[in-house]
């Protein structure tokens, strides 16, 4: 460390120690409330936005202390949309407004987030959506249908992309919102999934009304604050902090170890290799989560949110094999609304089913590997023939 880096160590460390003493750990709004007034919330930030404008590299610092301290986090569980997607494009093109009205309830967990791109006929295609958002005065009216949205039946918020401008290509017509999901007008149907959950949602907007002072960006704006956010949340899926033999591979390689009946020599070299993409992957995550340090997440995040998919559901096909009959067993079939997503909690079958949508959910894997293909590698693009036509005059 630098001794300016060592000063702003012993300033954040005595600002932690500051929290901790003058707040209640057990009130976790309340204290949440407070480290982010404290700038303690994502340091990077700017003053008074949470943070206090110092590099990103300090967080994990702050993390720690405060986990030592047993002090509350903020619910990543619940509210991974929110803090992984929503603060950052908030941050990045929010107004002063909206970021000082909207940054401190969902650090908070008053405000748990959800996310309506997805439609039925634009999932991969996100540019291609058809949900309409027409201006009237000082709001817009919104009316289409959202699928594949994960927890909006627990949202109070949602950032949202309508259709504002028909007449133009598909990537500029498109304007980047944040819509309040207690309107009247917005209908939450489950969707139940092969693993007997219903974790997302189908969404009915009829004559939703959005204040364009909710609108994030300029009009027409909104692929440019989308690609952001999904830069972002293929960060956040794949890019999360780990210690060696976390995850799914820890409870295969700890099956391994505690039941030597159900091991032969092919699988003891399947495993081995397992193990080891699976510290690479973990490693490359860390390389990448450092790079973050010096400016916003880029395509790199494509090549980690793939990897991650293809790993974990390898992984859980594995541990299926090793524990034989009983990999099969499934303790609850009936449909349930879950918080959050329990990789490591539940059953080996469990985790087979649910790893199955990690290569759709946050952009599909062949979607991503042409991400990483044209903005990371620099190949030719696909041709598209649809890019210079308006909106209004393709096939749907």
């Amino acid at each position: 460390m630098t001794t300016d880096e060592q000063t702003i160590a012993r300033d954040l460390s005595a600002r932690v120690a500051a929290l901790v003493e003058q707040n209640d750990l057990s009130d976790a709004t309340q204290f949440l409330g407070a480290r982010f007034d404290a700038g303690l919330a994502w340091v990077h930030f700017q003053p008074g936005l949470g943070g206090l404008g110092l590099p990103r590299s300090f967080q994990a610092r702050v993390d720690a202390e405060l986990e030592a301290a047993g002090a509350p986090g903020p619910a990543k569980d619940r509210n991974g949309i929110g803090l992984g997607m929503a603060a950052p494009t908030i941050a990045a093109f929010g107004t002063a407004e909206q970021r000082e009205k909207y940054l401190r309830p969902l650090y908070t967990g008053e405000h748990i987030y959800c996310q309506l791109f997805s439609e039925p006929g634009a999932g991969s295609d996100l540019a291609a959506v058809a949900t309409r958002a027409v201006r009237d005065g000082d709001t817009w009216i919104v009316n289409g249908q959202k699928v594949w949205t994960s927890g909006a039946q627990n949202a109070q918020m949602a950032i949202l992309v309508a259709r504002t401008d028909p007449s133009v290509p598909k990537h500029a017509g498109l304007t980047y919102f944040l819509c309040d999901m207690s309107d009247a007008g917005i209908d939450v149907r489950p969707l139940r999934q092969i693993t007997g959950e219903a974790e997302f949602n189908e969404v009915f907007l009829a004559d939703v009304r959005i204040p364009d002072s909710n609108r994030l960006g300029d009009e027409g704006q909104g692929w440019q604050v989308a690609t952001a956010t999904l830069n972002s949340e293929r960060v956040a899926i794949g890019g999360v902090a780990a210690a060696r033999e976390s995850g799914m591979i820890g409870l295969v390689a700890r099956t391994w170890r505690e039941r030597p009946e159900l091991r032969d020599d092919a699988m003891h070299d399947d495993l081995l290799h397992l193990w080891v993409e699976a510290e690479v992957a973990r490693l490359t995550g860390e390389r990448l989560r450092q790079q973050l340090e010096a400016g916003h997440p880029g395509p790199e995040g494509s090549a980690m949110k793939l990897a991650f998919a293809r790993l974990a559901q390898t992984v859980s096909g594995f541990e299926i094999e090793l524990n034989g009959e009983a990999g099969l067993r499934y303790d609850d079939w009936t449909m349930r609304r879950p918080d959050k997503v329990d990789f490591t909690g539940r059953e080996p079958g469990y985790r087979y089913l649910r790893a199955k949508g990690n290569s759709i959910e946050g952009g599909t894997s062949e979607i991503l590997r042409n991400v990483i293909a044209e903005r990371v590698l620099g190949l030719p693009p696909e041709h598209r023939v649809d890019k210079n036509i308006a909106w209004k005059d393709l096939p749907r």
